[in-house]
């Protein structure tokens, strides 16, 4: 029997929502990586078949959970005979101890699993996007700009990496909490802004990728409601996914923060997010608390010219003593030519100019672009817009940056 669009959307739903909580339970039962994912696999498969004939259950993630442990439980039971033949065992081997009750920490304890310390900064993200994500290994390679292969043996480098170390499937020390989670909520932070500006291709955005993290950001405030920094980047992705039906037009142009129509935001997640904001803020100024902070100030702005850049400046500030990165540095010197001027603003980019790590990063000379356009200073900017395009992958962009390009000849 085909299924009905119905079902492949309740599949579909029950993927993007259920998946990472399916696995950590069925990760519960194996104690493996590559066996657990397998069996969830086939419990999705199965729920096309099984839902089209009896319908979608009340609780899809109950029934996934309970057919993927099933699963592996099968898996299991016929390892466990197999050995005991090979050996001529005349006592059969245990029966694996049925699961534990599935609670809410297993999706986090496989967040912790994927951020492991002994793993390199590339293979978590990818292997987060791959098990709590769900995402396909080719899609991954797209949203991170290398080949499929190269996606692949990161995985598979990563899994092999926490069988041979023996990572248990647990929440680390309390001691070692506060470093694994700044790993955690990093991870998130790039999967969202991946999907918030696509590296490359026609559109704007990843908006799967961006829902994704945004799921996964609220998952971490609620299994750890306590943390500011899990509130902080909860409200900043809040802030920034508010915006997200007005940042391009209906032909797809890119549409800057001063062109948007505010009156489409989402004010309810931008109510949240400033609860968030306010909140977070108490527990100490970390990096994520702040970013939110700035972007609720954006969000809350009842219009462009009437953003506060005064309070923007100064969070930059408390943002870079925080966390000293060239990127933040380059966001403040936009906020200093917004209170300042431009002229104030640019020698800061000549100095970041010198930065090695920003020598690929196409938002560096679009600044630089910009601020001499208000400048005057058409010839050099012309020469900024042109170095900006040819490092820009993404076509929304890149057609953006070619019309300011364009504007210079007529002003």
């Amino acid at each position: 029997m085909t299924p009905s669009p119905a079902v492949r959307r309740a599949v579909a739903d029950a993927h993007r929502r259920e998946w990472a909580r399916v696995l950590a339970a069925t990760v519960r039962v194996t104690r493996d990586l590559d066996l657990a994912e397998e069996c969830v696999q086939d419990a999705y498969a199965a729920a096309l078949g099984d839902w089209t004939r009896g319908g979608v259950p009340d609780r899809p993630g109950a029934w996934l959970t309970t057919a993927a442990r099933h699963n592996a439980l099968d898996v299991l039971r016929r390892a466990a005979n197999l050995r005991s033949k090979q050996h001529l065992l005349v006592e059969p081997l245990p029966e694996p101890e049925p699961p534990a009750p599935v609670v809410r920490d297993d999706r986090l304890r496989l967040v912790f699993l994927c951020c492991h310390p002994a793993l390199a900064a590339e293979a978590r993200i990818a292997l987060t996007l791959r098990l709590v994500c769900g995402v396909a290994t080719a899609d991954i390679a797209k949203a991170l700009l290398v080949p499929v292969p190269t996606v692949a043996a990161r995985i598979t480098r990563a899994k092999k990496k926490i069988a041979s170390v023996g990572v248990p499937f647990r929440l680390p020390p309390a001691a070692d909490l506060p470093d694994r989670l700044d790993a955690v909520l990093t991870v998130v932070h790039l999967l969202y802004t991946t999907g918030h500006t696509a590296p490359s291709g026609p559109a704007l955005t990843r908006d799967d990728l961006a829902a994704r993290a945004l799921d996964l950001a609220r998952l971490l405030r609620d299994l750890m409601p306590d943390e500011p920094e899990a509130r902080g980047l909860l409200a900043l992705l809040l802030a920034d996914h508010a915006r997200r039906a007005t940042r391009t037009a209906a032909d797809g142009r890119l549409l800057t923060l001063e062109e948007q129509d505010r009156s489409a935001w989402d004010r309810q997640a931008i109510a949240e997010a400033h609860d968030l904001v306010v909140s977070a803020l108490r527990g100490g100024p970390g990096r994520f608390a702040l970013q939110a902070a700035i972007a609720a100030l954006h969000a809350t702005a009842p219009s462009y010219a009437d953003t506060d850049w005064e309070q923007i400046l100064v969070l930059y500030d408390e943002l870079l003593k925080v966390w000293p990165s060239p990127v933040v540095a380059l966001n403040r010197s936009v906020a200093v030519a917004m209170v300042h001027g431009p002229a104030a603003a640019l020698p800061e980019i000549e100095t970041l100019e010198r930065d090695e790590r920003l020598a690929a990063y196409h938002y560096l000379p679009a600044v630089k672009a910009d601020l001499l356009r208000r400048l005057d200073r058409a010839a050099e900017a012309a020469a900024a817009y042109e170095r900006a395009i040819s490092l820009t992958a993404n076509d929304a962009e890149r057609a953006y940056l070619t019309r300011r390009l364009a504007d210079l000849d007529d002003p």
